[in-house]
């Protein structure tokens, strides 16, 4: 790119969300530019792919939020369009499990927030039901959400940057912004080249889907991140895998209630696309990206895990892999939705924020597009 460059939309951040924004907006408007920049040298190296791949139905998040909102309109965009393009994935529901009172009580409340989000498919399971669809787990009581699933989070990816270079997308991986300037009429982005040159481009309207960095983004725009309550923290969530041995003693995904404030969902199961067992994540506020897994919580997750999968032994557990969540509430901090917001509130025009879009922001990610079109478009 050369100093005189110009774009009218410049998308920054070539994980699940940014592609699919630059994705939609390209087809939407034929007739604009778009360029899609990414600091890494190819799409979905963080977030987006170190997660359980998991289609959410949207019972977790407060009625009339946009997690609840986009993941309700998202579940049935991301399964048309898996089936439209071929894109692996399964339909195979979740159950949701008790094993205390505090459990139970934590049950119905998900059935009461699932009504009031509009996710009107979970079933309560009676002994005889539960037992026939999974003889090999524990639970006092469970639900089960058929319109949970799983999906190739490579292929959906690989699939919306295709798209993307169909339209005209112009892609630039290996580019690193350092500095926003504010113009009359847009933004100048300075950036670092592959080869560690710098150079600049003009855009009209500037969209910022930098996942772990997005608070970053935004601060090089001028805005406060403390004062905007854009600080992101990282939070961190470790894997492990079970023996294929395991993995088929279950057929759904298998998830204990939420008791607490939502740092994440618990120790979960879920099954990957190619019959692999995994645990996790857990959840850990750090201040750095490291995406190593400590083998010592092997222990952890066992005991979690346990409750509701008498099957497992902890010598099953092999460190798998590990992730990290963009999360605006910090430690000990209430709920935080999602930041979806052009700014021209703050006097920048044109600058759409996507500010810690954690889970369930892949089940949402087709629905998170459509939002940012019709703020921009």
């Amino acid at each position: 790119m050369s100093p005189a460059d110009k774009t009218d939309i410049l998308v920054v951040g070539a994980g699940v969300i940014g592609l699919a924004v630059a994705a939609e907006l390209s087809a939407r408007q034929p007739d604009l530019s778009v360029v899609l920049m990414e600091r890494h040298e190819s799409f979905g190296r963080e977030t987006s792919s170190r997660n359980s791949e998991v289609i959410h139905a949207g019972i977790y998040y407060p009625a009339g939020t946009l997690k609840a909102k986009l993941c309700v309109e998202g579940n049935p965009l991301l399964y048309q369009f898996c089936q439209k393009w071929a894109i692996p994935h399964r339909r195979c529901g979740k159950i949701i499990v008790a094993n205390s009172a505090e459990e139970s009580a934590s049950l119905d409340n998900l059935l009461d927030q699932a009504l009031a989000n509009g996710v009107i498919d979970l079933v309560e399971l009676g002994f005889s039901q539960l037992n026939a669809l999974e003889p090999n787990i524990r639970a006092a009581r469970a639900l089960l959400s058929p319109s949970t699933g799983i999906v190739d989070s490579h292929a959906l990816m690989a699939r919306l940057e295709q798209i993307c270079l169909q339209n005209g997308v112009l892609p630039a991986y290996c580019h690193l912004v350092d500095l926003i300037e504010i113009l009359s009429e847009g933004y100048r982005v300075h950036f670092k080249n592959p080869d560690g040159s710098s150079d600049t481009l003009d855009c009209r309207c500037l969209v910022n889907c930098a996942g772990l960095q997005a608070g970053r983004l935004a601060a090089l725009a001028g805005i406060d991140p403390d004062r905007a309550l854009y600080r992101l923290h990282l939070c961190k969530g470790e894997y492990f895998s079970l023996p294929r041995a395991r993995a088929s003693l279950i057929n759904h995904l298998i998830y204990p209630p939420p008791l607490h404030e939502l740092t994440g969902l618990g120790i979960h199961a879920t099954k990957t696309l190619d019959g692999r067992l995994r645990l996790g994540p857990n959840a850990k506020y750090v201040t750095e990206e490291d995406y190593t897994v400590d083998p010592t919580c092997a222990g952890d997750f066992y005991r979690a895990a346990r409750r509701f999968l008498p099957f497992i032994d902890q010598r099953d557990l092999e460190p798998e892999m590990a992730g990290i969540r963009p999360k605006l509430s910090g430690p000990g901090e209430s709920f935080r939705d999602f930041v979806i917001q052009e700014e021209s509130g703050r006097k920048l025009p044109g600058l759409v924020n996507l500010i810690g879009i954690e889970s369930p922001g892949l089940t949402a990610s087709l629905s998170i597009a459509r939002l940012v079109a019709r703020l921009i478009c």
